[in-house]
């Protein structure tokens, strides 16, 4: 479970003068995050000629900069035998659709019935552990209500390929979502920067300190009562979808946070369903796509918005998906 056993040595280039520690080590390391090189660096991890720094040094051209990873500590966390519907799976890495409902890691409030609980029942404590021992194989992640699909790496050459390809952005990911409202128009494009909601500590909000966000939106069918959209992600930031579509007045059905109109019946959450995901394989190159179809209960509250279920029908099946077989 060894991330990097030798130090990685950077000089910085005249481009990257006066740019903040972290921001460049992130630039350069593509395999971490920015949040994990900040943590090293206040750990003392990264030495700056020679001696420890902030996150927050301007660098100058030059300077040297040395990163030791840190050991990787093994995880606490206990397995679970959860079942999971494996989509793909290989030596390095497996696809998976997740259900509704489910945490895709351990946090606050949260320690357990994991995605990652179940996942280390599945493939033993051999995960990657790149961007916190909570988090082993954890290359990206959706909404504990959002079902659909996700990659885990399974080794750490695959925990840094994939972890670059998605800061490149060049992962595909796709959405089904029924929103409200009507729409006037087939599509378009939603560029909106987002960021931490400074009067609400768990929303995201549109806002001009926020970073970029961009999502595509076509309207598949537009129903009485709701559109069903596919929505493709050029960034990923969190709850961006939801944001995205809240901002321009069209919130997803059943969003606790970001839609104030509740359905006639309970739903759990948003709906929203990571219907495709390719990306290229981070061993061989080759280009992997995944396709999976909505669960029950989001095509129960689609054919409602159609107008083919009364309320009573649409409650009726609903309660029944959720209480399970």
């Amino acid at each position: 479970m060894n991330v990097e056993a030798q130090p990685q040595q950077l000089f910085v280039p005249s481009e990257a003068a006066g740019q903040r520690l972290d921001r460049f080590l992130a630039s350069q390391l593509e395999a971490f995050s920015r949040q994990q090189l900040q943590q090293w660096i206040v750990q003392g991890s990264c030495l700056l000629n020679g001696h420890p720094a902030k996150p927050s040094t301007r660098l100058k051209v030059g300077d040297r900069l040395v990163l030791s990873v840190p050991p990787v500590q093994a995880t606490r966390l206990q397995a679970e035998p959860i079942p999971l519907e494996i989509v793909y799976e290989y030596e390095a890495l497996l696809v998976l659709n997740k259900p509704r409902g489910m945490v895709v890691h351990p946090g606050a409030g949260v320690t357990a019935h994991t995605l990652v609980h179940a996942l280390l029942a599945h493939c033993g404590d051999q995960l990657p552990v790149i961007n916190g021992e909570e988090r082993p194989g954890i290359v990206h992640r959706i909404d504990k209500e959002t079902s659909g699909l996700l990659v885990v790496a399974k080794n750490d050459a695959a925990m840094r390929g994939l972890g670059a390809q998605f800061k490149k952005h060049s992962i595909e990911r796709a959405y089904l979502a029924l929103a409200e409202g009507l729409f006037s128009q087939p599509g378009g494009r939603i560029e909106a920067p987002i960021g931490r909601d400074p009067s609400h500590r768990r929303r995201m909000a549109v806002t001009s300190s926020g970073r970029p966000a961009i999502t595509h939106f076509e309207v598949i069918a537009q129903y009485p009562k709701a559109a069903l959209l596919y929505l493709r992600l050029e960034t990923g930031r969190t709850h961006q979808v939801r944001v995205h579509l809240a901002a321009v007045g069209h919130p997803l059905l059943g969003d606790p946070l970001y839609n104030p109109h509740r359905l006639p019946f309970p739903v759990g959450g948003q709906l929203l369903h990571a219907a495709h995901l390719g990306f290229q394989h981070p061993l061989s190159g080759r280009w992997l796509s995944f396709d999976v179809p909505p669960p029950p209960l989001f095509e129960a509250v689609r054919v409602w918005a159609e107008g083919s279920l009364t309320t009573a029908e649409a409650s009726a099946i609903v309660a029944q998906i959720e209480q399970g077989p």
